[in-house]
């Protein structure tokens, strides 16, 4: 809240006012009255005097030029030396019959609140030859001072668009806020009676069938099929039910999604049961993905059992439907979601991430869906302090080009993740570094190889887009954050494009202009 000046062309000075009155006053004693006015506010303002005095040596020094701008300023205060001319020129008017208004001459001080911020930093570095990098398509990139919150570059960067596997991130975080890092996916066994048992999915895909798999400490089947044989002793098992109803799988394939996606192995029907994330190869990450998740679950289920001694388990039948039965006999757990986070971002895991956002959809309250995905995101990922109106979630992976997300809420969510905060920690201490690890580890080559262990960065990749999003160990020792989004080109003309206005970036630091 500033001052204001109080009446600031009223002299008060009775020497000044008594040279004012006499109009026929010598030169010479009108000019020793206007110093010793002069004198007089020196003595009781001397802080004024030195910023008028400042002020009148850069006025000398830039030709006049600053005097002309501040006479002409709407509403600007004169300074006392102004004033005093404004006097003199008055009281040299032989035809004045009015004596001049008197005022005590002042400069209005300059009230600072407590909590301004500091100048910015001198913006001297572009990015903007690399932003304009053809490999980049149509480009979409977002930089922010993690420390301080100010953007620093944005190229459409308000503008919402898919994602690519950079959803990963905002999967991660809803499920720390909505499920907590130590929660664990159960699955259980059930028994109906007169010879029926039911396996009951959660939507844990990592339960293994025992031999190879991609999620090393995984719960099994063996395990499982063991408490069964405990419990049942020598009763027969003569049906076996699988039930998956934990979420409705009639939307377990987004229409969006490219076939290719589960016959080349990235990709499965997204169901409560499944065994190994689906796969043909249980140890191969990429590996084709059948149409029927749950009924190769259920086959692998008996084959444990009858493996464990159950009676009649080998022939028994496999019939898909909810259970009618609260009674456990068995129950294995998955790892911790931090665990199966340190899985699922360095590989990019699509499987989990699917998971993830299903169970993070049934726990908050809402029925597990794909329709209720962007409700329950919002609402988890506004805990952080972002505002995630706008978005739009289709899934869990990012696989759907239909997605849509800006750089600017990526950009922003990334700083809670940077300092850990409300558990992102998790999220930070996985995420893929430039030519360290994960979907990283190959990259930021050659002139790009300054920012080596420097990116800590998602990456995506779908057919429309490649995306990078993260933060910056920056040149400068500036931690920013970033979301950079390659639309339209190919992946083999934008990882290279990317890669480069990253480290641009990187070598900037919070010297970054968007100009």
């Amino acid at each position: 809240m500033s001052e204001q000046p109080t009446h600031p062309d009223r002299p008060s000075d009775p020497d000044a006012r008594a040279g004012a009155s006499k109009p026929g006053a010598p030169r010479a004693g009108r000019v020793s009255g206007v110093v010793a006015a002069v004198r007089a506010s020196i003595a009781r303002k001397p802080v004024a005097w030195a910023v008028g005095g400042l002020v009148a040596v850069l006025v000398l020094g830039s030709g006049g030029a600053v005097a002309v701008a501040s006479a002409t300023a709407p509403g600007a205060a004169r300074s006392p030396v102004a004033a005093a001319s404004t006097r003199a020129s008055a009281s040299s008017d032989p035809s004045s019959s009015t004596p001049a208004p008197s005022v005590t001459p002042t400069v209005p001080p300059r009230t600072v609140p407590s909590d301004a911020p500091g100048p910015s930093a001198l913006r001297t570095c572009s990015i903007a030859g690399a932003a304009s990098a053809a490999g980049l398509g149509n480009f979409e990139g977002y930089v922010m001072n993690a420390s301080t919150g100010e953007m620093l570059f944005s190229r459409n960067g308000d503008t919402a668009a898919q994602t690519g596997s950079v959803m990963k991130t905002l999967t991660t975080a809803t499920a720390l806020a909505v499920l907590g890092g130590g929660y664990t996916i159960p699955t259980t066994v059930t028994d109906e009676g007169n010879g029926t048992i039911a396996i009951v999915g959660h939507g844990d895909a990592t339960l293994s069938a025992g031999g190879a798999t991609v999620y090393p400490g995984a719960p099994t089947l063996g395990q499982l099929a063991q408490q069964v044989k405990a419990k049942l002793g020598t009763t027969p098992v003569t049906t076996i039910v699988t039930d998956d109803t934990y979420w409705d799988d009639a939307d377990a394939w987004d229409p969006t999604w490219p076939v290719s996606e589960r016959t080349i192995g990235y990709q499965p029907e997204v169901t409560a049961l499944m065994v190994d994330g689906d796969r043909a190869n249980p140890g191969a990450a990429t590996s084709p993905r059948s149409e029927d998740p749950v009924g190769r679950a259920g086959a692998a289920f008996r084959t444990a059992l009858a493996n464990a001694g159950v009676v009649g388990a080998g022939n028994a039948q496999v019939v898909k439907r909810a259970t009618t039965s609260q009674s456990t006999i068995a129950q294995v757990d998955s790892q911790p979601v931090s665990t199966l986070i340190g899985q699922m971002i360095p590989n990019s895991d699509n499987t989990l991430a699917e998971m993830l956002a299903r169970i993070s959809s049934r726990e908050s309250g809402a029925n597990g869906s794909a329709a209720s995905l962007t409700g329950v995101y919002q609402k988890a990922l506004s805990s952080y302090g972002v505002d995630p109106a706008g978005i739009v979630i289709k899934d869990g992976s990012g696989e759907s080009a239909a997605n849509a997300v800006s750089p600017n809420f990526v950009a922003h969510l990334m700083v809670q993740v940077a300092s850990g905060a409300k558990g992102l920690g998790t999220l930070a201490q996985v995420l893929p570094v430039s030519g360290q690890s994960g979907t990283l580890a190959g990259r930021f080559t050659g002139a790009n190889a300054v920012a080596r262990g420097k990116v800590h960065a998602k990456t995506g990749w779908i057919d429309s887009a490649n995306t990078l999003g993260g933060y910056i160990d920056a040149a400068d020792g500036t931690k920013l954050t970033f979301a950079f989004y390659a639309i339209g080109s190919s992946r083999a003309a934008a990882l290279p494009a990317l890669d480069a206005v990253t480290t641009a970036a990187y070598t900037c630091g919070n010297k970054l202009t968007n100009s």
